[in-house]
């Protein structure tokens, strides 16, 4: 647990990073700053609400302490006395329904009994997908994964297929990305190295989701807004029903504030929807499928 406060340092100094960032991109909107305080420790939420492009999104740090109670116990499989952890988790909202949703989570766990690991991923929620747009993020990424591991894209891309997928749905929540959790620094993945691709990963975030603000500057129908409102329910359904970070953040008594800042500013759900065939939202709903090679094959 010795090394946890120099990354917590790290991760600090990245959230500042990526808020200056999507701020010139945006153009109008800027990030509040809240500073939260619990008895397991603390963090900074930055909000961002009615900018030129973004509609509400956020960029929270924290760095937690305290007893390992019987609850994580269960949830993560480990026998310890106490546990820190850090990290940052980002979401933002566009009001142009052509500008997708994005998410990106870095953090690290440490127990007290020697056991650490690192865990996070970027993903993308199009309400309408763009093959093209699709393929140059996944591009991004695996160029991101590249520099560390050759196993890091492929073996993470299928695990973001897996966890962001609503089986209630039977749908993906969006065109996905890298997923990756319990990353335990050895041999195979050293810790530097760890360390090294989640920083690069939040570096390159901002960056990434500037290039998406900046090809959709153009305007959108009532019913291209509709339709996003539909797809942002089932962002709301997969939040509630089957993230894990939310669920372990409301259980290890996390600030709830922060926790739920995901959410979009508005959703709807509407019974028994059938879009029409051949139509940009049936089209969307037939790509949001596990197993879709983005990169090479957008067809």
């Amino acid at each position: 647990m010795e090394k946890i406060k120099e990354i917590a340092a790290t991760f600090s100094e990245l959230q500042g990073q990526i808020c200056r960032v999507l701020e010139a991109a945006d153009g109008k909107g800027s990030f509040g700053k809240t500073a939260w305080k619990k008895d397991i420790g603390g963090g900074v939420t930055r909000v961002i609400e009615n900018g030129r492009i973004i509609e509400k999104g956020a960029v929270n740090f924290s760095f937690v302490q305290g007893d390992f109670s019987e609850k994580m116990e269960s949830i993560l499989g480990e026998k310890a006395g106490k546990y820190a952890a850090t990290g940052i988790s980002s979401i933002l909202h566009a009001e142009n329904p052509w500008v997708p949703t994005i998410h990106m989570n870095v953090r690290y766990f440490a127990l007290d009994n020697g056991v650490s690991w690192f865990g996070g991923g970027i993903d993308l929620t199009p309400s309408i997908i763009v093959p093209e747009e699709a393929q140059r993020f996944h591009q991004h990424l695996k160029e991101i994964c590249d520099r560390f591991h050759p196993d890091f894209y492929p073996d993470f891309k299928k695990w973001a297929d897996d966890y962001y997928y609503l089986p209630h749905r039977d749908e993906t929540r969006g065109v996905g990305g890298i997923f990756f959790d319990r990353l335990k620094p050895d041999d195979k993945y050293p810790f530097d190295v760890l360390l090294g691709f989640v920083a690069a990963q939040a570096a390159a975030y901002p960056e990434i989701y500037a290039e998406l603000m900046n090809n959709h500057e153009k305007p959108y129908s009532e019913r291209e807004k509709e339709w996003q409102n539909l797809r942002r329910g089932r962002y709301v359904e997969f939040n509630l029903l089957n993230d894990r970070g939310t669920k372990f953040g409301l259980e290890s008594n996390g600030n709830t504030e922060s926790i739920l800042v995901s959410m979009p500013a508005n959703a709807s759900w509407k019974y028994n929807y059938e879009p029409e065939l051949g139509s940009f939202e049936a089209n969307t709903l037939n790509r949001l499928k596990k197993g879709i090679n983005w990169i090479d094959n957008i067809d």
